[in-house]
């Protein structure tokens, strides 16, 4: 997949990189750099695009006795 690409975003991360840069836009930056901003966001926020597999985030768990 060619840098830059938008196809491993689920749905829902389209649409939210979406409303995050029209506020972007209407903040003053151009089409460009809220592009940019929008998406930079959304990865900060849920890690990327696309992930495979339930429970992720979860961490090992160790036996304590």
């Amino acid at each position: 997949m060619p840098r830059g690409s938008k196809k491993s975003y689920t749905s829902k991360q389209k649409r939210q990189a979406h409303h995050i840069e029209d506020s972007e836009k209407k903040s003053g930056k151009s089409s460009k750099r809220a592009a940019q901003i929008a998406y930079a966001t959304v990865n900060k926020r849920q890690g990327g695009g696309k992930k495979s597999g339930s429970g992720r985030k979860r961490t090992s768990r160790s036996k304590s006795k």
